[in-house]
């Protein structure tokens, strides 16, 4: 197959074992997430005193473009913690550019001390900033982690992640405990930050602060059940900085909402558009614009292997649609990655490839351009 050369708006990397220990005391590394294995499918996550277990996958045989084996995995190839050997893999599966979200720092949403997020943001995006995104400055966007239990915290941490050269914050799909959700104004400076500092609002499903310890869905389809619920967050989070007003007041504000999917947009769009006509009575705040002229303005999402994607951008008019590999989870397409651009592409217009492969990506990280080919 002829390389098909497209950018991930969504990856995540593997923090070392021993990250914490290296950027923060000792008396706060200690309450910082960590992962431990407890059998050969079981890994136990441990944040500041609290734990929970959950199932991890088995080890599987990853498959090169030509089938060839690449490396015996789990969910974690040696790319996942090493970043030169992660672009080794990057530019063997034809991922040029890609939005890195944390993998053990997710777990920061569970942290209930302001001072340890405080600080531990503070440390991580420095480090972040040197030695993974310094790496290839103009392949790697990685994802700032925010202190969110003090709003002026994360308005600081906004300015500071800018300065040290990230280009987007990481915001869970739930707010801490304790604090507003998203649509409510108290979070107008964050928003006024982002905008004025031009970082992009990164949100990854399935990072609900209580999903962790949540209950599951057990028994038939649990697998299939559990994997659909946790797409939902992103939705409402897009729903609420769209319905509340921010975006509205803040046009230049970008949101990403990645692994959830495309064709939900345009669902979502419809949806909001008819509540806002139909029950008008009751809207508050008014928009300047329908809300899903907003939502389509704004708010980009990125997906990996649905066959509906194009089809947002092709038959619904929804252009802010963006592949992502997922790498180096099992749900993504590491291994199979040029099998599946040329599944999804090979039958659709050229421009319609472009956006969503490269064009897309671009016009949220100009700084990053993939080769041609």
């Amino acid at each position: 197959m002829t390389m098909m050369w497209a950018h991930s708006g969504d990856s995540h990397f593997l923090e070392p074992d021993l990250l914490w220990q290296q950027i923060l005391p000792k008396r706060q590394a200690d309450r910082m997430p960590r992962t431990e294995m407890i059998s050969e499918t079981e890994e136990r996550v441990t944040v500041d005193g609290k734990s929970f277990t959950r199932r991890v996958p088995k080890i599987a045989t990853a498959k090169g473009a030509t089938g060839e084996t690449i490396v015996e995995m789990s969910h974690r190839p040696p790319g996942a913690r090493d970043v030169r050997k992660r672009l080794e893999d990057l530019d063997r599966e034809g991922i040029w550019g890609e939005v890195m979200y944390a993998s053990i720092g997710l777990w920061c949403a569970l942290i209930e001390d302001r001072t340890l997020i405080r600080d531990a943001a503070r440390a991580e995006n420095e480090w972040l900033a040197s030695e993974i995104q310094g790496v290839a400055p103009n392949r790697l966007v990685v994802t700032a982690l925010m202190p969110l239990l003090d709003i002026g915290d994360a308005v600081d941490e906004v300015h500071h992640a800018a300065e040290v050269g990230l280009k987007i914050i990481n915001l869970p799909t739930g707010v801490p405990a304790g604090m507003p959700d998203y649509n409510d104004d108290a979070w107008e400076p964050l928003w006024a930050a982002a905008e004025e500092a031009g970082m992009v609002v990164g949100v990854h499903i399935g990072t609900d602060a209580d999903e962790p310890l949540s209950k599951m869905f057990r028994g038939p389809g649990g697998a299939i059940l559990n994997y659909v619920e946790t797409t939902y967050g992103g939705q409402r989070v897009a729903n609420k900085l769209v319905s509340g007003g921010a975006l509205d007041r803040h046009p230049d504000l970008k949101v990403l909402i990645s692994e959830g999917g495309a064709t939900w947009v345009p669902f979502l769009g419809d949806r909001m558009n008819e509540a806002y006509r139909q029950h008008g009575m009751f809207v508050r705040p008014q928009l300047s614009q329908p809300p899903k002229e907003i939502l389509y303005r704004q708010v980009y999402a990125s997906f990996q292997h649905d066959e509906s994607a194009p089809a947002a951008l092709l038959a619904m008019g929804y252009r802010n649609v963006l592949f992502g590999s997922d790498y180096p989870h099992i749900e993504g397409t590491f291994g199979h990655t040029q099998k599946t651009l040329h599944e999804l592409f090979d039958d659709v217009a050229p421009e319609v490839r472009q956006r969503i492969t490269r064009g897309t990506f671009e016009e949220l990280f100009p700084h990053v351009s993939a080769p041609a080919a």
